[in-house]
């Protein structure tokens, strides 16, 4: 029942190591960071925890099945031999999910369907032409993942269902608001754990106040799903799993304030519908106030996060002047603090005027951004470090690094990802470029690290795995003249701790 089995979690490019961290703290064994994911291993419980309590995870595979394939004969195959009966029955459904970076298996949805015939014809010759189970695009008993690299082929078990960062809580949103699993990872990052005051100027629909209150609250991030895909697998343990989801024995209320505003009153009322759907309301203080209205900051100092305009989906009247307040606020009234801000073009960081102690790429959507942490200090840098104040080494920090990664001393999180690690990849056929709308690039100046990178059309804003493109299931049963339909809400969604799988 206890037996250990290899996991994969994956995430965002830049959280790797802030996952792994976490992993190891649920006492996950061999965690080993990669890339937009990390590998280790565990039982039953460790799954069920990760699902549950992992803030920087986006789904959690369980691998099942490893095999070499030169072309769709041999991958169809090998697929067909294994026992699909340990997974499925004639009477259940399945959906096949697809991520390959392959010259052999260029096109995904090829792969998809020699996997699903694979797994149709093996119930066929075994139980009769009209025996199979059937195919869903979506809310299928059975997930499976399929990732190629090269020739290697990996079928996974996709223990989660709906991408992880779909917490459940949010009822309403702005026009790009960031997506949970990215706030999470940023303010672990930051090294906030509820003990300090935490600050969002600029909080739109309200995530990092949400997702502060939850990490100050020690309150796990997956109690507000409805389900998981592991509770449809055949040997689902129910009374395991409501051990897990009902033990609240860690949770705490927070003692420092979170703090957050807005220049929109749209935007503010949507982050309080949010804050009271996660249960969150009497944790946050609300208000609207533009960024230049800031006179005075929560002390004792602490942590500010946020995610300004982009001048890409939202913008403002003058970019220039906006960077130029942030910074001006930053240096005026948040000294001591220690500030993280994302954000997409260099010549809107150089408006703050600080110098940055840290960078970070990170994906938001679709688009190559950079997390950017700003110690706030004042008078001059050298006056700093004289009195005794210190930045971060980030020499020390590759070997910190380099030790976790052979399971060498523990970590804080915000000792993650390398420093000034190069975002993109040597790889061209995993990363494509939309040039359409972006000719004048060639001619700008080269020396800027992420500027005017377009956004990337092989991808959905809010897909977990940006290389993969997939399907709109609802727009497909649109098509066959069929509309999804939603359950009814009532009330906040986060679902009663008295639930029990009957």
């Amino acid at each position: 029942m206890n037996d250990k089995f290899e996991m994969v979690a994956k995430t965002f490019q830049g959280l790797e190591d802030v996952l792994a961290e976490e992993l190891r703290s649920l006492g996950a064994e061999n965690v080993m960071p990669g890339k937009r994911m990390v590998a280790f291993e565990g039982d039953k419980e460790l799954l069920y925890r990760a699902n549950l309590c992992c803030r920087t995870a986006l789904r959690i595979l369980k691998p099942f099945f490893k095999f070499t394939a030169k072309d769709a004969d041999s991958l169809y195959e090998q697929a067909k031999e294994y026992d699909w009966s340990q997974l499925l029955t004639i009477d259940k459904t399945f959906q096949i999910d697809t991520v390959a970076y392959s010259d052999e298996f260029s096109h995904s949805r090829f792969v998809t369907y020699r996997i699903k015939d694979a797994i149709v014809d093996w119930f066929k010759d075994r139980y009769g032409a009209d025996k199979r189970p059937g195919v869903r695009l979506v809310d299928a008993d059975v997930m499976i993942n399929v990732h190629i690299s090269g020739t290697d082929v990996t079928l996974s078990l996709d223990s989660s269902g709906e991408s992880l960062h779909k917490r459940g809580y949010r009822v309403a949103q702005t026009e790009a608001p960031i997506n949970e699993v990215l706030a999470a990872g940023i303010l672990l990052r930051s090294g906030y754990r509820g003990d300090c005051p935490l600050v969002d100027p600029m909080c739109g629909s309200g995530t990092f106040l949400i997702e502060a209150a939850m990490i100050a609250a020690n309150i796990n991030p997956g109690i507000y799903r409805r389900s998981f895909a592991f509770e449809r697998w055949k040997d689902f343990d129910a009374d395991l799993f409501d051990s897990i989801f009902n033990d609240d024995s860690a949770e705490r209320d927070p003692v420092y304030p979170i703090v957050g505003a807005d220049i929109s009153p749209k935007a503010i009322d949507i982050a309080r519908e949010n804050i009271k759907s996660a249960g969150m309301a009497k944790y946050i203080s609300l208000e609207v106030k533009p960024i230049s209205r800031w006179e005075e900051a929560p002390q004792p100092a602490g942590i500010l996060v946020t995610n300004p305009p982009y001048g890409e989906r939202i913008s403002a009247p003058d970019m220039d002047a906006l960077y130029a307040t942030i910074g001006n606020r930053l240096k005026n009234v948040f000294q001591g603090y220690h500030v993280w801000i994302i954000g997409y073009r260099d010549e809107y960081f150089a408006k703050i005027g600080l110098a940055a102690s840290e960078k970070v790429p990170v994906l938001n959507g679709a688009l190559e951004c950079e997390l950017r942490e700003y110690v706030i200090f004042e008078g001059d840098k050298k006056s700093f470090l004289k009195a005794g104040g210190k930045l971060k080494n980030h020499a020390d920090d590759g070997d910190d690094e380099r030790a976790a990664r052979k399971g060498g001393k523990d970590r804080k999180f915000r000792d993650g990802a390398p420093k000034d690690r190069k975002f993109r990849d040597n790889d061209s056929k995993e990363r494509r470029f939309k040039d359409k709308d972006h000719k004048h690039r060639d001619d700008c100046d080269r020396s800027r690290k992420f500027n005017d990178r377009p956004m990337r059309e092989d991808i959905q804003p809010d897909s977990e795995n940006p290389l993969a493109v997939r399907r709109n299931p609802y727009a497909l049963r649109s098509l066959q003249g069929k509309s999804p339909s939603l359950p009814p809400q009532e009330g906040p969604i986060m679902r009663s701790r008295g639930w029990k799988k009957k």
